[in-house]
């Protein structure tokens, strides 16, 4: 579950990962969709883990920022 947080709007979530080589493997999946999407969110990630924030210039999340958000967990589902 992603989470909402305020000043500034944005919603987070943290992904573990047993192997630093999935996350390399989840990070590329995501840079393709963010081209694609057009939505480029703020990453960090260490030995293992992935770190992802979704800033919104709006008062409310868009559907095309929740979408977003479902492909990055489904990536991390598949892996």
């Amino acid at each position: 579950m992603w989470n909402e947080r305020e000043s500034p709007l944005r919603i987070e979530k943290r992904f573990e990962f047993n192997e630093y080589s999935k996350i390399s493997k989840f990070i590329e999946k995501i840079e393709k969709l963010c081209k694609e999407k057009d939505i480029y969110p703020n990453i960090s990630f260490g030995k293992n883990f992935v770190s992802l924030s979704i800033f919104f210039d709006k008062k409310e999340i868009s559907d095309k920022e929740k979408d977003f958000s479902k492909e990055i967990d489904n990536f991390y589902l598949q892996d």
